[in-house]
């Protein structure tokens, strides 16, 4: 292939592949802001929710179950919505799952204490893991071969876009807090969560189904197929294809979920510190905690949208799995390097941004992968299951952050730095996968 073959594949996308792309792309944007927002809102929801005045070790330790209880949803919510994804269609599941998250983020402003904040966190999270699944088999389905890598870590990439922005809004929220203008940071975030409900309009009305999914819909073996479990366990391929994704989502999600996104809380910790000694109020603490803590966001995704777009450049000239291999080596010591040396303000500004490269470049690989790991009727429930079951399992990751905070290291100087360096071992998990997996670069969509 030619060097304007690779790097033109742009041409191939006619006016309504370029609408799929972007509905798809703003449905994950979304998503991810309203994660990013639980992020960075969960140390001062926790320490206004938590009953007395409570210790930062309890404010880590009860973040880390919150942030669990959301990645429980977030599993179940993926496996209900992927297989409505195969049934019902793409389309109708990505209505469903984004009205959803959307009202439950907004919800979660009215929250008055840990277990109703908690339940509003788990409906939220039923609606952003169905979501992803049924994003990617629809953008999947619909680009020409030799796109569809590119567009799907496009899509993946510009959900830095929607991190960014729940940054900003923390920035924002920070400011606005430091300065009396806002009684509460983290209540407001949650409120703007509310706005991509607006977006299931937008799908509703020029969004179709899939050719590739309306053919399989109407053929009558694997019509009754659609969306089967008990196909996707039946068939040695697949089984062995869905084990596959599953053991390499769940090195990469626990290693974002229970290390990496604490990083926030580990840069509000470290800055906490510093404000006290320079003798700010509690208020003026508060506020400027929030808005370095926005500032290692927007650090962290920035370098993310590079690594996402990146591991499609890589994958496609050296395939799926020596990229992966990359990608998983570089995660666990850029992760850890962070955890061990981050101290002063200007290392938020290198040291994050190379460690959201590394690590959220193996979320682009799962957009792209997972959809070549599947047949057609298959193809959303078998993502869904990878990325979400691995999620399910993957919610062990916080608790075992939570613990390591608050009991294990609970009598050490920095506990959760301590916490966040044991647990980086993890991305080893994704390396022992990896000589199973099989090789899809350059191959077609299974159907």
């Amino acid at each position: 292939m030619t060097t304007e073959g690779r790097y033109r594949w742009y041409r191939e996308l006619n006016g309504y592949q370029w609408f799929v792309l972007l509905v798809a792309a703003l449905g994950w944007l979304f998503d991810c802001l309203d994660q990013q927002l639980f992020i960075l809102a969960r140390q001062p929801a926790m320490a206004e929710l938590l009953p007395g005045t409570p210790t930062q070790a309890q404010i880590d330790e009860a973040g880390g179950y919150a942030t669990a209880i959301f990645l429980m949803g977030w599993a179940i919510g993926g496996l209900v919505f992927g297989v409505m994804g195969d049934r019902i269609g793409r389309a109708k599941t990505m209505i469903i799952t984004i009205l959803l998250y959307s009202l439950f983020t907004g919800l979660s402003a009215l929250s008055v204490g840990f277990w109703d904040f908690s339940l509003y966190r788990f409906m939220t999270g039923l609606g952003v893991g169905g979501e992803f699944a049924v994003g990617v088999a629809l953008v999947a389905e619909v680009m020409p071969d030799r796109a569809r890598p590119y567009c799907l870590s496009i899509l993946q990439a510009l959900s830095a876009i929607g991190n960014v922005s729940a940054a900003l809004i923390g920035i924002t929220m920070g400011s606005l807090h430091e300065h009396g203008l806002v009684d509460s940071v983290w209540r407001p975030m949650f409120v703007v969560g509310a706005i991509p409900a607006l977006l299931a309009l937008v799908i509703r009305a020029r969004l179709k189904e899939p050719e590739r999914w309306q053919q399989a819909s109407l053929e009558g073996d694997t019509a009754r197929k659609l969306g089967s479990y008990r196909e996707l366990f039946g068939h040695p391929t697949w089984r062995k294809h869905a084990f596959i994704g599953l053991g390499l989502a769940f090195s990469g999600i626990v290693g974002l979920w229970g290390i990496a996104f604490f990083t926030f809380d580990l840069v509000g910790n470290v800055m906490k510190e510093k404000f006290i000694a320079d003798g700010q109020t509690e208020v003026q603490v508060a506020g400027s905690v929030a808005h370095w803590k926005g500032i290692a966001s927007m650090m962290m995704n920035i370098g993310a949208a590079f690594g996402m777009y990146g591991f499609a450049i890589l994958a496609q000239r050296m395939g799926r799995k020596p990229t992966f291999a990359i990608a998983f080596i570089a995660a666990m010591l850029s992760t850890a390097s962070v955890f061990y040396f981050l101290t002063e303000f200007h290392q938020v500004f290198w040291m994050v941004p190379i460690m959201g490269f590394c690590i959220l470049s193996l979320f682009a690989g799962y957009a792209i992968y997972f959809p070549e790991l599947f047949p057609t009727h298959l193809r959303s429930t078998g993502t869904s299951f990878c990325y979400n079951v691995g999620r399910f399992v993957a919610a062990v990751g916080p608790f075992l952050l939570g613990w390591l905070t608050g009991q294990v290291y609970a009598d050490t100087a920095e506990p959760l730095r301590n916490a966040g360096l044991t647990m980086c071992g993890i991305f080893v998990l994704g390396l022992l996968v990896l000589p199973f997996a099989p090789e899809t670069k350059g191959k077609p969509l299974p159907d």
